[in-house]
């Protein structure tokens, strides 16, 4: 059970002083018997006037900043330390009628569900639906396992990653015909696919750990990372991460869980000024594992401005 220490470092620069108006951030990894928040640290520059904690409508912990006066930097540092339980999850414990799709989710979960199996994206031509369908058995029942961890897998292999600069998410139609996009885009392509065989699906940010494994790493480190949860009788919400081809929930560690992408942003808020006055911002996020001599493993850090900046829900 590693202990992984998260650090998301968020900067706004002005030509000159501005002021502020109300700040919305999710941070806070959510607790779970799979990870266990042992510390959280909100420093926020200026310091503001008023911060108040919530639970949104999916139970994620939403922070709410308000300011007075003015400055000519913003910067919000989230540093966690957590209890992180990998899971390696290729057999999934479900109840028996759902190891084989089709299946029907029951009448007691059906209500709660609907949302999360409704279709969220224009399929005009059923290309995704197509897509998906290429993972069941021509010869009758299909495992419900392998078919998601096929469907996982596949996008991981014939799919490329690109840390896309592009405000928003593409329509899973498009990503589909380019056969490429980001972290966010694989999710909502992969949900829509999931729920185009009536499975529930809702979208996970978070935070990815990319330790150097031999010489492979996973990619979207140094930035807010996207994935999927599908909800599996017995199994509960199965998480699924196509960028990196993970079944389970190894390596990756929820903040945000919400039915649209768009309920994900990691920091929104907004300035008053001259448009002139923005001089740009600037994210770093690192995950590091904790050693037992309290040392912090290496790990690459990189860049996620962009990603944050133009999509806030991760590369």
């Amino acid at each position: 059970m590693p202990i992984l220490v998260v650090r998301h470092v968020t900067t706004y620069r002005y030509r000159q002083p501005v002021s502020f108006g109300e700040h919305r951030m999710m941070f806070r990894p959510r607790e779970s018997y799979d990870q266990r928040l042992l510390e959280s640290r909100l420093v926020i520059t200026p310091e503001p006037a008023s911060i108040r904690w919530v639970h949104d409508v999916f139970g994620n912990c939403v922070a709410y900043a308000g300011f007075a006066g003015r400055a000519q930097e913003l910067r919000f540092e989230s540093t966690v330390r957590l209890d992180h339980t990998p899971s390696h999850a290729p057999d999934f414990r479900m109840e028996e009628y759902a190891q084989t799709y089709p299946f029907t989710y029951s009448g007691d979960d059906m209500p709660d569900l609907l949302r999360s199996i409704e279709r969220h994206a224009a399929d005009p031509q059923r290309d995704v639906d197509r897509w998906a369908r290429r993972f069941l058995s021509a010869e009758g029942a299909t495992s419900t396992s392998d078919l998601l961890a096929g469907m996982t897998h596949a996008i991981r292999r014939e799919f490329t990653y690109v840390a896309r600069e592009a405000k928003g998410i593409q329509e899973p139609v498009q990503t589909l015909r380019l056969r490429s996009g980001s972290c966010r885009d694989f999710a909502l392509f992969m949900m829509e696919a999931v729920r185009s065989l009536g499975m529930a699906a809702r979208f996970i940010s978070g935070y990815l750990y990319a330790p150097l494994r031999g010489r492979v790493r996973n990619v979207g480190g140094g930035a807010t990372h996207a994935w999927l949860q599908v909800y599996l009788p017995g199994a509960g919400w199965v998480d699924f991460d196509p960028t990196n081809g993970i079944v389970g929930n190894r390596d990756l560690i929820r903040v945000a869980v919400v039915r649209d992408p768009k309920q994900a942003v990691p920091l929104a808020g907004t300035w008053t000024g001259f448009p002139s006055d923005h001089l740009g911002m600037a994210v770093e996020v690192s995950v590091h594992e904790l050693m037992q001599d309290g040392t912090l493993q290496d790990e690459a850090v990189q860049d996620g401005a962009a990603c944050e900046a133009r999509a806030g829900v991760g590369c």
